[in-house]
Formats: structure tokens, sequence, C-alpha cells
């Protein structure tokens, strides 16, 4: 067990992504680099923390957007080499009490959003 905590460690130095925290609940928006055939392009997605699971390299979060009156959610690896950057556009006040929010999926509007 020893010996597979220093091979994450290291894995974890060769990553080192400083990215802002968050947490279950935040507004955040993602700049995420999309490959068209031989063009490389930026793409911005904002939304809505409902999930972070894992640890250490394996972690990953869980978005909720809703365009156009349709709501989707993408999963993101933390450490992916294809996210560029990520802000966070509006912190939530309140705290999420529970570690994945999914009781916003049945909400609409603003009502959507805890913060």
């Amino acid at each position: 067990m020893v010996k597979l905590a220093q091979i994450e460690n290291k894995l974890l130095e060769q990553f080192e992504k400083k990215y802002p925290e968050f947490k279950q609940g935040d507004i955040i928006k993602i700049y995420y680099k999309i490959r068209e055939k031989d063009k490389e392009r930026i793409h911005p997605v904002e939304g809505v923390v409902i999930k972070i699971q894992g640890a250490l390299h394996r972690k990953s979060f869980t978005l909720r957007r809703i365009a156009f009156g349709e709501a989707y959610e993408v999963t993101f690896p933390y450490y992916s080499p294809n996210i560029d950057k990520i802000e966070v556009i509006k912190p939530s006040k309140r705290k999420a009490r529970r570690k994945r929010i999914y009781y916003i999926r049945k909400r609409i509007g603003k009502k959507a959003f805890i913060a």
C-alpha cells in the first residue's frame, strides 16, 4: 500500500495543475480544448458542480449545465490535459449538506442554483 501511495504522489507531481478550489454547488466555468481534425479550439462550459468524486490522480467532477432549455451533465477528470483553465464564477453561499447534490436535477430556473 505504501508503494502505491508513492507512485500516486509521483503522478500528481507530474500533472501539477493549479486550479482554484471549488466545491459542490459552486458555479464554475471550464475552458475545455476540443480538437477538430487539424484545428484545436477552446470551448467554455459554465454550470453548477453537482458531484466531486475520487482522490489523487483519479479525481473527477460533474458539471450540470442548462442550455436552450435542455439540461445536461458532463463529467471531467480533474487532471485532464484538455482542461485549459477553471474559473469560479459564483461560490455557493450555503454549504451543501450532501456530497452529491442530485436534488438540483428536479429544480428549474433560479431554484436550480443553491448559490
